[in-house]
C-alpha cells in the first residue's frame, strides 16, 4: 500500500487558494473596468463654465462696433470663454482660437505699467481715479475739470497713462508696453495691423482729447506720439485664454499663475483693481459690480476680463456689444459663473460657530 508524500495536504491547499482568486477576480472584473473607465468628477470651474456656456451660445443680442470699420468685420459668432485659476489650472468651452483686438482692457495694463515705473500716486495726481460719469471719450469731461478727476479707464486718462511710460523713442516705449502685455497674457502676443490701420484713420475725436490734455499740462510733451501708441496698444489680438491668463494674473497679486513671472508689485494690484471696479465697464461699471462684485474691463472688441481676488481670473471674448459697448455675452457669462462659483467678494458667509448654533436649535 502506497503512502501520499507528506506534502500534498499543503499542495491541496495552495491549490484552493490560487482557484478561489481567479474567481474572485473574474467576479470582480467589470467593477474594476467600470472603475478604470470613469471619469473623474468634473471640476466645479469646468461645470460652471460649461453650463454658461451652454446657457448663452445661442443668444443673439447686441452688434458690432461700428464706429471702427475693422471692428463691424469681425465674426460675431466668435464666443469663448476661458477661466484661470491662481495655482494655474485653465478651464475653457467654446472658441479658444479666434483673436480680437484687445481695444480699452489694454488701459488695465499700461496703467499698472505706469504705477510700476512711477507710483500708484502718479496715476491718481495726474488724471485721478474718479469714474468721470460722462462717455468714454468725452470732451465734455476733460474741459469740466481742465483734465483732471479723469480716471486710466477713459480715453483722456488712458492716452495720458500711455504718454507717462518712460523712453527715449517710440519704439522703445512701444516695445515695452508690448512685453509688457505678453508677460501678463504667458505669450508673446502682436498687433492686428488692419485694425490699427483702421484706427488710426478714425481717431480724431482721441487726437483732439490728447491735445487738451496736453494744453491742460497732463501730458508733458509729444501728445500726437502718445494717441498713437494708445491707438495701437488698443489694436493688440488676444484670444479669450490670453485675457483670462491676464486677469488671472492680477488675481494672483502680479504673478503670472503659469509661467510664475511676477509682472507687477503685488502690493499696487488693489490700486488697479479698484479703478477697474469703479470705472472699468464705461457708463454701466456701477451696473456691472452691482451684478457680479467683479472688478471688470471690457474693450469694443468684444472682450471683457474679470478678478476674483485670490480665486481666478475670468475671460469672455463675443463681439457683439450693448448700447454701453460692452459685450451682451460676456456680461451675461461671466456673471452667470460668478454666482455659480460664489466668487462675489461683498457676498460673507455665516461664521461657522454661528451656523452650528443655529442648527442645534
Amino acid at each position: 500500500m502506497s503512502r501520499l508524500p507528506i506534502h500534498r495536504p499543503a499542495r491541496l491547499m495552495w491549490r484552493t487558494i490560487a482557484l478561489t482568486a481567479v474567481v474572485i477576480a473574474i467576479a470582480c472584473a467589470p467593477a474594476l473596468a467600470q472603475k478604470k473607465n470613469a471619469k473623474p468628477a468634473a471640476s466645479p470651474y469646468q461645470s460652471a463654465v460649461d453650463a454658461a456656456y451652454a446657457k448663452f451660445k445661442d443668444l443673439k443680442e447686441g452688434k458690432n462696433a461700428d464706429y471702427i470699420p475693422a471692428l463691424a468685420e469681425v465674426d460675431p459668432n466668435i464666443y469663448g470663454i476661458a477661466l484661470v485659476t491662481v495655482d494655474g489650472k485653465v478651464y475653457t468651452a467654446g472658441d479658444l482660437t479666434s483673436e480680437v483686438s484687445i481695444q480699452s482692457i489694454s488701459k488695465v495694463f499700461t496703467m499698472a505699467l505706469v504705477m510700476e515705473e512711477q507710483s500708484p500716486k502718479a496715476i491718481e495726481d495726474n488724471m485721478g481715479v474718479d469714474a468721470t460719469g460722462q462717455v468714454f471719450n468725452s470732451i465734455n469731461a476733460v474741459e469740466q475739470y481742465k483734465g483732471a478727476e479723469m480716471n486710466a479707464m477713459v480715453n483722456p486718462g488712458a492716452i495720458t497713462s500711455t504718454s507717462m511710460v518712460s523712453g527715449s523713442s517710440r519704439d522703445e516705449i512701444w516695445n515695452k508696453i508690448l512685453g509688457y502685455y505678453s508677460d501678463f497674457a504667458g505669450r508673446p502676443l502682436a498687433v492686428n495691423q488692419p485694425v490699427f490701420k483702421s484706427e488710426a484713420e478714425t481717431n480724431q475725436r482721441n487726437l483732439a482729447i490728447s491735445m487738451l490734455m496736453y494744453a491742460y499740462g497732463h501730458i508733458k510733451s509729444e501728445p500726437l506720439r502718445a494717441c498713437d501708441i494708445y491707438t495701437e496698444q488698443c489694436a493688440v489680438n488676444v484670444n479669450a485664454k490670453d485675457l483670462a491668463m491676464m486677469a488671472a494674473t492680477l488675481a494672483n497679486g502680479g504673478k503670472n499663475p503659469v509661467t510664475g513671472k511676477q509682472c507687477m508689485k503685488t502690493a499696487n494690484v488693489p490700486k488697479v483693481l479698484a479703478v477697474m471696479a469703479t470705472a472699468g465697464l464705461y457708463d454701466d461699471s456701477g451696473k456691472w459690480l452691482f451684478m457680479t462684485g467683479l472688478p471688470g474691463k471690457s474693450g469694443v472688441g468684444g472682450g471683457v476680463i474679470a478678478v476674483s481676488p485670490g480665486k481666478f481670473g475670468i475671460a469672455v471674448i463675443s463681439p457683439p456689444l450693448d448700447a454701453a459697448g460692452n459685450s451682451v455675452k460676456a456680461q451675461k457669462t461671466i456673471a452667470e459663473i460668478s454666482n455659480a462659483l460664489g466668487a462675489n467678494p461683498y457676498a460673507s458667509k455665516p461664521a461657522a460657530k454661528a451656523t452650528a448654533a443655529k442648527k442645534k436649535k
